[in-house]
């Protein structure tokens, strides 16, 4: 790729990520204003004032959801809505992780071939250079993937169990690129539940951070892999 087609690419990147973020923020000020958010209905009826009990019945919902395919984003704004961003961010994402390895153990051990044709049909020819990204570098490639604001988790937890690649590194890396936006979307839980603006900012703010670091993951692991070819 040549030198002014990369320097466009970058700065395509960087202005969907400034989108990205300026409509984060709206959606956080839209949500509070209109005072309606997914899942927080279920939050006050179920959640609210429930202690010990109500945190088990949010991470055991939390991690069904995660493992079939709902957004994690959503699960962490719920998390952050009935808990607050500390508490919330902690739950939502032992939440994800145990989604992920639920959903990477299903693909490596029960589903691989039903994983292998859905990603197929959905992916076509990118999933085997996807697949052989994450074999050759578990975990740098899952963190990098990870905290980009882009992406399907499912089909990510799907690829890698389908890959064959070891759980350990594969969910040690999900962790840690699960926590920015995790903390991200239960402050903007949190903001929504409080009218935090502080709290829609720094969502706003974090989000740009995460992403513009899992770029450059992104990057450098693929000059690696151009320089070792």
């Amino acid at each position: 790729m040549t030198r002014p087609a990369a320097a466009s690419r970058r700065r395509d990147s960087l202005l969907k990520l400034l989108v990205l973020a300026l409509g984060l923020a709206a959606a956080g000020w839209l949500l509070r204003t209109l005072g309606v958010a997914p899942g927080t209905a279920w939050a006050d009826q179920y959640l609210a004032g429930g202690g010990v009990l109500a945190e088990i019945l949010f991470v055991a919902v939390g991690t069904l959801a995660s493992a079939v395919g709902v957004p994690r984003q959503a699960v962490a704004f719920v998390g952050g809505y009935a808990f607050g961003a500390v508490a919330g961010s902690a739950l939502a994402l032992a939440a994800q992780v145990v989604g992920a390895a639920l959903a990477f153990g299903w693909a490596r051990l029960i589903g691989k071939a039903w994983a292998e044709r859905r990603l197929a049909g959905r992916f076509g020819p990118r999933i085997r250079p996807l697949r052989d990204t994450l074999v050759n570098n578990p975990f740098g490639a899952t963190l990098a993937l990870r905290l980009l604001p882009i992406g399907n988790n499912l089909a990510l937890n799907l690829l890698a169990g389908m890959a064959g690649i070891a759980a350990g590194p594969f969910l040690v890396a999900s962790a840690i690129g699960y926590l920015p936006q995790t903390v991200i979307f239960a402050l903007l839980g949190k903001g929504v539940r409080v009218d935090g603006v502080w709290q829609m900012a720094l969502a706003a703010a974090l989000f740009v951070i995460a992403a513009v670091i899992g770029f450059w993951l992104l990057q450098r692991h693929r000059a690696g892999r151009v320089m070792e070819d």
